[in-house]
């Protein structure tokens, strides 16, 4: 059974700002979360704890995978330089 997608109010607004080519890559990786919530290439996040990110290019989605109710809960998304402040 897939996962669902769940964002914050301002990983959604971050999403839609991006720039169209960007913004179909990014949800294309974030689609795939819901099969595969830890893929092959994801970083767990010392601070804070139990988050993720996954890498698409020079952006980052910060997220974090509710096992027991099958959420991925998307956090973050940005441009690598501005995601982790």
């Amino acid at each position: 059974m897939p996962y669902s997608i769940a964002f914050r109010p301002a990983a959604l607004r971050a999403l839609e700002s991006l720039p169209q080519p960007t913004r179909r890559r990014v949800r294309a990786a974030i689609d795939t979360l819901a099969y595969h919530p830890l893929p092959p290439g994801v970083k767990k996040l010392r601070v804070p704890q139990g988050w993720f990110r996954i890498r698409i290019g020079d952006y980052r989605v910060v997220y974090d995978v509710q096992h027991a109710h099958l959420v991925v809960l998307v956090v973050r998304v940005g441009h690598r330089r501005e995601v982790y402040r």
